[in-house]
């Protein structure tokens, strides 16, 4: 028996029992980690260099680039590092910071989602009422709150769950800090205020969800009365990738935290923390950008600009 006063470090989970699956897992988590950075990386660099890019769509967009970046150089650096070392410790204070970051920024990304779904939901409904809602000074205040909301959700969950005694050992059904495993080792009733936090979290998020799907439902209403078919190709496939992305977060964030233990298992657990903390931040570069037309010009514009710079400098060496 121990208590959270005598615990200097957690124990993870291992994604594989030998050496060449360690590797393995090494080699995949880096190859999705480097795809993460360079296509957030691309976005972030685009939008902040061409001016024409500096629109409300694209404000939103650089922020959730930043918001990916965040949330996976939280917890995939260590788990890789765990792998290669083929070691699966974390210290108490390490654990409390990746818990409180990775919370932050999912949570942040979250609010942004719900906001991008506004922002599209006004440029195709009330088209003529865009500059005025969405003008500089209203996005700034809208990722702002997002960001702001994200850090004080996180500072209350993760010092409410540090808070509590554990006394159920040190070890982690979890390849990083998740607050679901960490209540697993509490022995006190204190756990269920925690719990019920969560809860209220899911709650909070359950509306969000809800007026993204039903912004999605007005512009498809709305796009369906479009004469151009490309018009209407565009609209949609902005708008369901945007709404299965949100569903993949309350999806799993309802079944991670709601869930009845009799269906829990850790390579279950695994399983679908892996896809609301990996999987989205490597492949909402292809969703949101890497599909748009003004992007891909952008970028273009970007290399090309680069590479001549490149091309006279060297001839004026």
């Amino acid at each position: 028996m121990s208590n959270s006063s005598s615990i200097t470090q957690f124990l993870l989970l291992p994604f594989a029992d030998t050496r060449e699956l360690l590797l393995l897992h090494f080699w995949l988590f880096l190859g999705i980690y480097l795809a993460a950075l360079l296509g957030n990386g691309l976005i972030i660099t685009t939008i902040a260099w061409d001016q024409h890019l500096h629109t409300p769509m694209y404000f939103f967009l650089l922020n959730l680039s930043l918001l990916d970046l965040g949330s996976i150089s939280t917890i995939v650096p260590k788990s890789m590092a765990n792998s290669l070392w083929d070691t699966t410790v974390i210290s108490y204070r390490g654990c409390a910071a990746q818990l409180f970051l990775f919370f932050f920024f999912i949570s942040a990304e979250f609010f942004l989602l719900t906001i991008m779904s506004y922002d599209r939901y006004v440029a195709i409904c009330k088209p003529l009422h865009y500059g005025t809602l969405l003008g500089s000074r209203a996005c700034v205040h809208m990722a702002a709150a997002a960001w702001a909301t994200g850090f004080l959700n996180a500072l209350l969950h993760t010092a409410n769950t540090f808070s509590l005694p554990l006394c159920k050992g040190n070890a982690l059904d979890q390849f990083f800090c998740e607050i679901a495993q960490i209540l697993k080792l509490s022995c006190s009733h204190s756990y269920l205020r925690e719990r019920g936090l969560l809860v209220v979290s899911v709650l909070v998020a359950f509306p969000c969800f809800v007026f993204v799907l039903f912004s999605c439902v007005q512009i498809l209403r709305a796009v369906l009365r479009i004469p151009s078919e490309q018009g209407r190709h565009k609209a949609f496939s902005t708008c369901l990738p945007h709404l299965a992305v949100v569903s993949l977060y309350v999806s799993t964030g309802i079944f991670t935290y709601l869930k009845p233990p009799s269906i829990s298992s850790p390579s279950l657990d695994l399983l679908v923390s892996v896809q609301y903390s990996v999987v989205p931040p490597a492949v909402n570069p292809l969703i949101y950008s890497m599909r748009n037309q003004e992007i891909k010009d952008a970028l273009c514009k970007l290399m090309t600009d680069i590479f001549l710079k490149q091309v006279f400098s060297s001839a004026s060496a």
